[in-house]
């Protein structure tokens, strides 16, 4: 009979070939194709279209009709400072990774970490006092440790820090704990843009319909009019996302968190065993009823929500001198780790209250 042979082993590798992990096998990411950046390449043209015809625009209706030149220079420096700052937030949303969930070897002290370590005394150094190695915060695809408030993307196949939503739009990339900042600037720079070119296109459209007679070009009413009604549609669609990522902000949530309310049972108390349930319970096993009482809960319960000041403070907040500039720039730099998140004083108990209510229903 032969010797069965153990799941893991912890012999020393003798063969001079590198065993040491990488990160490409905690956080692997499938590879793209040519057709996921075409989203990202229709964005882009969606925000250089309008750039000949606001030109036009501010032209021929403030320096040849209007005869402003300083009004239009006023109005060119706040259009084009706010499409470069769109495209600058734009480029860290692309470039830069959303979060990745494995531990950078700049987290920790390189004078008593080896330069080379092996796949035993990495899974010997992992203490067991850390949450985020405990067995039940490992992510179930990805095997990977899954830090507080990180979700695995099912099109990325990886698991993100903080993780609010994967857009296709922007490369079909994931955003994330260190992009998210970036994502609301960009939001919040083309609404402004749509906005602004909205409204001095609808000043100039109707100022050309009072003097027919006084427009340089006949083709300037029709860029007009164009811009104008793009700009109220970009306004409506993009500032309406803007907001509710607002209220995500002030209450301290993601989006996926928002639309997913059976996440809360990953935090509450642990329920009697005669109800038969994992730890922590999944969805499918609860009734209709006790699933009716999460979704009530999930209105009133905010996990992370501190106060809308430390809220936004978490998001947009700096420590450095200078840290408002890039606030201005791309929507600041990162706060905090992605790992570890303050909670709400009162979340534990409105937790064992719809603990009991579970309880009841059973």
């Amino acid at each position: 009979m032969p010797r069965p042979q153990p799941l893991l082993s912890f012999e020393v590798d003798t063969s001079g070939q590198d065993t040491s992990l990488k990160h490409d096998s905690f956080d692997s990411e499938v590879r793209r194709t040519w057709y996921h950046y075409l989203p990202l390449c229709f964005l882009l043209f969606l925000m250089v279209a309008p750039c000949p015809s606001l030109l036009i625009v501010l032209v021929n209706h403030y320096l040849l009709a209007l005869n402003k030149p300083i009004a239009f220079v006023i109005h060119f420096l706040i259009t084009f400072t706010l499409e470069f700052l769109a495209f600058a937030s734009l480029m860290v949303c692309v470039v830069r990774d959303p979060g990745p969930v494995y531990m950078d070897a700049s987290d920790h002290d390189p004078i008593h970490q080896p330069e080379d370590m092996g796949l035993a005394e990495a899974l010997m150094s992992m203490e067991n006092t850390d949450d985020d190695c405990s067995p039940d915060k490992f992510c179930r695809k990805c095997w990977v440790p899954k830090p507080e408030r990180a979700h695995h993307c099912s099109v990325c196949g990886r698991c993100v820090l903080k993780m609010d939503h994967h857009c296709p739009w922007l490369g079909a990339k994931c955003i994330g704990h260190r992009t998210y900042p970036a994502f609301v600037h960009f939001l919040t720079c083309i609404t402004a843009f749509s906005a602004y070119v909205a409204t001095i296109s609808i000043s100039a459209v109707r100022w050309s319909f009072e003097n027919p007679l006084l427009v340089p070009d006949e083709s300037t009413p029709v860029h007009e009019l164009l811009l104008a009604a793009a700009g109220v549609i970009f306004t409506l669609v993009v500032g309406s996302f803007l907001v509710y990522h607002v209220y995500l902000i002030t209450t301290n949530q993601t989006t996926v968190e928002a639309l997913s309310p059976f996440l809360l049972l990953r935090y509450i108390p642990p329920l009697p065993v005669s109800m038969k349930l994992s730890e922590p319970p999944m969805e499918e096993e609860l009734s209709y009823n006790q699933r009716r009482v999460v979704r009530d809960a999930h209105r009133y319960v905010r996990m992370y929500d501190v106060g809308w000041r430390r809220n936004w403070a978490q998001v947009f907040g700096w420590s450095k001198p200078r840290g408002w500039l890039y606030l201005l720039l791309i929507g600041g730099s990162v706060n905090g780790d992605g790992r570890s998140f303050p909670r709400n004083p009162r979340s534990q108990d409105m937790l064992s209250q719809l603990a009991a209510r579970l309880e009841k229903e059973a």
